[in-house]
């Protein structure tokens, strides 16, 4: 009985620290943290990270200027 308490114990402490893990990356990923999860998306998940890349050369880029001739809005 003691042996099943513990095997039990100890895959309830690694499902709460798994747990732990996946809402402490779904937090960093919802903030700006792309400096602290680029290092583990290189290695377990590129298209995120390309992703992550091509959001922000985006985000960089200035508006299109208005061309002569154009209507305000």
């Amino acid at each position: 009985m003691s042996t099943a308490v513990g095997i039990l114990v100890i895959v309830g402490l690694f499902a709460v620290v798994l747990g732990g893990l996946a809402w402490a990356a779904r937090r960093l990923r919802t903030r700006d943290a792309g400096a602290v999860m680029n290092p583990f998306d290189e290695l377990w998940h590129p298209v995120a990270l390309q992703a992550r890349r091509d959001t922000e050369v985006q985000q960089e880029q200035p508006a299109p200027a208005p061309h002569p001739g154009d209507r305000l809005v």
